[in-house]
């Protein structure tokens, strides 16, 4: 079966959590809003839905159409090996992902703290205050938390759940990438008390379907229209 993913074209956004996990996968998939006339194709299957996404990213597999991020990632990692098999190992990668999706959230409401839409430029003073606040309370309590994780006795194996890589893994490796991007500065001052999550980020990227897609057109780069953006002024 070959996977259709519906998400706007030119950003990484949430759709990339589910490219990675395509990609780790080895799963066909097309990238229907990077095709010609993408956005347009994208618009068009949002409306024709019979159980209707809010928004994209959303997934067809057959007959399925699966909508919100997390939520797809759900049936991914049983589907294809990204999670336990077990439904209380299962249910605690969804728990780690809904988690990363509240730390997504956040980090998108520093440079759209009043409304989403409304331009950054409407917006700069509140922005300001509100990336401070990510940066000097909210980064380092995500990120504590994931790091306690991965350091607890029984997940000795570099990833957050037991001694296998799951999606989890995968999308708190594009949290930091996205994180060092827009944050660039703080994320050098605050990453040596994070071992576990840069070792996990590294191991990652090295990973050989990763390493190739990172390395190939297919992966999006880092711009000012996605989540995480890079405001210099806002990075302290």
């Amino acid at each position: 079966m070959t996977y259709e993913l519906y998400y706007w074209p030119t950003i990484q956004g949430r759709g990339e959590f589910i490219r990675l996990a395509l990609e780790e996968a080895g799963a066909a998939y097309v990238d229907v809003g990077r095709q010609k006339n993408g956005a347009d194709k994208v618009a068009a299957a949002l409306a024709a839905q019979a159980t209707p996404s809010f928004a994209p990213p959303f997934l067809t597999a057959g007959a399925l159409t699966i909508g919100q991020t997390a939520n797809i990632l759900l049936y991914l990692g049983a589907r294809h090996g990204l999670a336990p098999r077990a439904e209380a190992g299962r249910l605690w990668v969804h728990q780690l992902q809904l988690t990363i999706t509240d730390l997504v959230n956040e980090a998108h409401d520093t440079h759209h703290p009043v409304g989403v839409s409304l331009y950054y430029e409407d917006q700069k003073k509140e922005a300001k205050r509100r990336a401070a606040d990510f940066i000097g309370n909210r980064i380092p309590k995500f990120l504590s938390y994931f790091e306690g994780v991965l350091q607890q006795p029984k997940r000795r194996g570099g990833f957050l759940v037991g001694s296998r890589l799951s999606y989890a893994d995968l999308s708190m490796f594009q949290v930091m990438e996205g994180l060092r991007y827009a944050f660039p500065k703080a994320m050098k001052r605050l990453e040596p008390a994070y071992p576990g999550l840069v070792a996990l980020h590294d191991h990652v990227a090295q990973r050989p379907n990763i390493a190739a897609y990172l390395a190939s057109k297919r992966r999006i780069a880092f711009n000012e229209d996605g989540i995480f953006r890079h405001y210099p002024e806002l990075d302290r």
